[in-house]
């Protein structure tokens, strides 16, 4: 059976060591494993949505004017249109 070969880890550093790494602005990504992050409360579920092209032109025209994606526009102004409807 084949070793693996060992992996380059850091020293366990304390919360207050961490806290000041980050307050002086260094990189801390040698300190954490990315591989395993997540976000919770955001899943993702992918959906299909026919929109006519002359409403996508204009979401793309304010997309742009914005500096944002298309998806980004979308997905900004439905969670608006739903907080407001929750209100």
């Amino acid at each position: 059976m084949k070793k693996k070969k060992p992996t380059a880890r850091t020293e366990p550093l304390s919360a207050a060591r961490l806290d000041a790494l980050h307050d002086a602005g260094e990189d801390m990504s040698a300190h954490m494993d990315l591989s395993k992050g997540t976000r919770p409360g955001r899943a993702v579920q992918r959906v299909n949505v026919d929109i006519p092209v002359d409403l996508l032109r204009e979401i793309d025209q304010e997309a742009r004017r914005l500096g944002v994606t298309r998806q980004a526009f979308i997905k900004v102004r439905l969670a608006d249109a739903l907080m407001k409807v929750g209100q």
